[in-house]
């Protein structure tokens, strides 16, 4: 045989290199947008626990090729994962099966809610497809769940609490999961065939916070849910239709310090007592639920932590962490705040109706309050006042159309005993212009009839407001106002920016939101740039910039300032911020120039037994309880961190450290910190121990509460626990101080939920 030639070889070289090419490109990795699923029904029974040998799960179809998406741009994960979905006719199953080296797993046992910062998978929801909302089902390698109701705000409310099941098992390769979420706890369509968004995504904590989805993710699209995928074929299902009782009782025996002068002081024991409640829920359909609670246990197992408000002028904000006012309120969440539930403080019976029929989203909700909270809202302050008992009313309508749009009202109305209402109404809307674009706006009408009782405003100095039209005591005026809010915003891989408008005239009251100011009008300008670095130390370099003036309804200008923020994402979970502001501000007809401000913040859980955060604040700052306001030159430090020294112990330390001085003279005008201590301890997935310790430096106060908690469910618990309340009295003589115990209160509460 003849010799191949030197050209025949070339030529057979080239053609096996060729089809060795075709081949790796063949199996190379495709990122999948916006993929498909038909889900079949479950051949058999499915057993939550991990294990996925059972008969339901045969047949199923498994989807792969998840996209990573941080830090990675829709690129191949470094670990494979799958995920499995069917259903039967009361519930939705989920599996997922997640390879990787068992010893790098990262994985805390603990409370529900407390594993966001581990290795987890989530099952996102959006039953509705119109982006408005949806639901996220968050399970850890210990089988431990969290759960989320995120909204078109883009916050998520870890606050909801569902009823289902979940599972997992780590093995030699990694780590299963499985969820049973019945249908009685989703909203969805009442229809016969469901189409959904949904995606299933993984975390994997390690020097970088990666993050992985079935759906790959355009980055140059805002709209979330808008990525996810569809799947198709469930159906014949049905939401749970019949009754749920949430029965409580609390018992407790509460002690107080009396007297005013250390010769008369004696502490005083009350003698125990108890309480009965009772919780109603009717499931109408799928997309329909009502409620009614009866003198409803309203107090919480866990204080709010302490807020340093040394220098400020304005009512402090805490979060809604009450079961009942959960459901629906994404519906209440308006761009002007109009709803703060915790205006209804103590009521006596409560109902509420919320319903999604189709793109239609209704909440209703009424109570009988015993003690009505009222913010007075002014320029430059606001007052509290706790008011008689009240009837209060929320009402919210919203449609959804097109991709991300709605139109809605809302409107709120309180009636006093004795005299005396608010009444607020609102139009709002979102439209999506364009890919990027988007315009939201709303504006509201506010009418308030003052109860005409001057003692319950007492404590109130002499104000006016509206061109001293009115005062602040309650004198049964009326009188109305009106505010604004508008908002033009530009979201994008690289470039996202926003033009916002706020308006609120002098006589503008929500009485049943959140509103500490009025008489303002503000315009503000931000813009931000995200680099996409995800090379040598860094993810991703953040630069922001932000522009804004503020004016009263007289045109005088008030406040400004321009903000100028850089930021990093860095390797080790590691988040840094340097900002600088320079502002001018006039406060109480004082002109105060040249403000100037730095701050640094930073966070990393560079470890899963250590994460920790600070944030320091240097510059100037009005000293606005000094009469007269000066310009202080003030110090902010703010310090926390998690440790876990075995896999059951968390132990949360907390430090808040403000002081300021005089300018020029170094006079300090005010000092001081509070620090607070969570350590809990989880005995088994449903016992927990709970110790807080808290210490308020500027009121001389120690606060310890330990507390014991069995849930079986997330309403159907037992608690066991109390409040000790330390504070220091000052004398005259020596020794100078003493601590004496102020206050206590033991308690114990039951509530276990019927399902019918």
């Amino acid at each position: 045989m003849a010799a191949k030639t030197p050209y025949a070889i070339l030529r057979l070289t080239a053609a096996i290199s060729i089809v060795m090419v075709m081949a790796v490109t063949a199996e190379a990795y495709q990122p999948v947008y916006r993929p498909t699923l038909v889900v079949s029904k479950a051949a058999g029974e499915v057993v939550i626990d991990g294990d996925l040998g059972d008969a339901g799960w045969r047949g199923t179809m498994r989807v792969g090729g998840f996209a990573e998406h941080f830090p990675g741009d829709q690129t191949e994960p470094p670990v494979k994962t799958e995920a499995m979905l069917t259903h039967d006719d009361r519930y939705l199953y989920a599996a997922f099966v997640c390879y990787d080296d068992p010893k790098t797993l990262r994985a805390t046992y603990a409370e529900r809610d407390d594993i966001y910062d581990d290795d987890n998978v989530v099952l996102l929801l959006d039953t509705y497809g119109d982006a408005a909302w949806a639901y996220e089902f968050t399970v850890n390698p210990y089988g431990i769940q969290g759960d989320v109701i995120w909204s078109r705000s883009g916050d998520e409310d870890t606050g909801y609490d569902f009823i289902w099941t979940s599972s997992a098992l780590i093995t030699d390769s990694g780590y299963q999961v499985e969820m049973a979420i019945p249908f009685s706890s989703l909203r969805f369509p009442n229809n016969d065939a469901q189409t959904w968004r949904v995606d299933f995504w993984r975390n994997h904590p390690r020097a970088s916070r990666r993050q992985y989805s079935w759906a790959a993710y355009d980055r140059n699209e805002p709209c979330w849910p808008c990525k996810w995928g569809t799947v198709t074929g469930i159906s014949g299902v049905k939401g749970g239709r019949g009754w749920e009782f949430l029965p409580s009782m609390i018992g407790y025996q509460k002690g107080e310090l009396e007297g005013e002068d250390k010769s008369d002081r004696i502490f005083k024991n009350d003698d125990p007592d108890g309480e009965f409640s009772l919780g109603a829920k009717y499931t109408i359909g799928p997309d329909m639920t009502t409620e009614i609670t009866f003198n409803p246990d309203f107090s919480q197992v866990e204080s709010d932590a302490a807020q340093i408000e040394v220098n400020t002028t304005n009512a402090l904000f805490y979060s809604e962490r009450r079961p009942f006012f959960q459901e629906g309120s994404d519906l209440f969440d308006t761009r002007l705040g109009a709803v703060y539930t915790r205006m209804i403080n103590s009521p006596q019976v409560a109902a509420k109706l919320t319903g999604r029929p189709g793109r239609t989203n209704i909440a209703f909700l009424v109570a009988r309050d015993d003690r009505s909270p009222v913010i007075l809202p002014f320029a430059e302050s606001s007052e509290y006042v706790l008011g008689n008992k009240s009837v209060s009313e929320i009402m919210r309508l919203r449609r959804t159309f097109g991709e991300d749009s709605y139109l809605g009202i809302a409107a709120t109305d309180r009636r006093f005993d004795g005299g005396g209402s608010g009444t607020f109404a609102s139009f709002d809307g979102g439209v999506r212009l364009l890919k990027n674009y988007r315009l939201e706006w709303q504006a509201a009408k506010s009418f308030t009839h003052e109860p005409d009782d001057t003692m319950l405003t007492s404590e109130i100095r002499n104000i006016r407001f509206d061109n001293g039209d009115h005062t602040a005591a309650f004198d049964g005026e009326e009188f109305s106002g009106h505010a604004f809010f508008g908002r033009l915003e530009r979201e994008g891989r690289h470039l996202s920016a926003e033009l916002i408008y706020t308006e609120r005239s002098p006589a503008y009251r929500a009485d049943l939101g959140f509103d500490t100011n009025n008489n303002r009008r503000q315009a503000e300008a931000s813009a931000e740039y995200t680099f996409f670095v995800n090379s040598g130390i860094m993810d991703r370099l953040f630069v922001e910039f932000t522009a804004a003036r503020v004016w009263n309804f007289d045109g005088c200008r008030q406040d400004e300032w321009a903000w100028l923020d850089l930021a990093g994402q860095f390797k080790g979970q590691t988040y840094v911020s340097v900002s600088y502001m320079r502002s001018r501000e006039r406060f109480r007809d004082l002109y105060f120039p040249e403000i100037m401000r730095v701050d640094i913040e930073a966070e990393s859980i560079f470890s899963h037994w250590m994460q920790f955060g600070f944030e320091i604040t240097q510059g100037h700052t009005i000293a606005r309880r000094q009469n007269p306001p000066i310009m202080g030159n003030e110090t902010y430090l703010s310090v926390w961190g998690t440790f876990k020294p075995i896999e059951r112990l968390r132990i949360e330390p907390d430090l808040e450290f403000n002081k300021s001085d005089k300018r020029h003279t170094g006079e300090i005008l005010y000092r001081g910190y509070i620090t607070r201590w969570r350590t809990s301890y989880q005995l088994t997935r449903e016992l927990s121990l709970r110790l807080i310790v808290q210490y308020d430096d500027f009121d001389h106060d120690w606060q310890l509460d330990p507390l014991v908690s069995f849930r079986l469910n997330p309403l159907s618990v037992f608690y066991m626990g109390s409040t000790y309340d330390y504070r220091e009295f000052r004398n005259d003589l020596p020794p100078g101080s003493e601590w004496r115990l102020k206050s206590r209160q033991l308690f114990f509460k039951m509530q276990y939920l019927i399902q019918m």
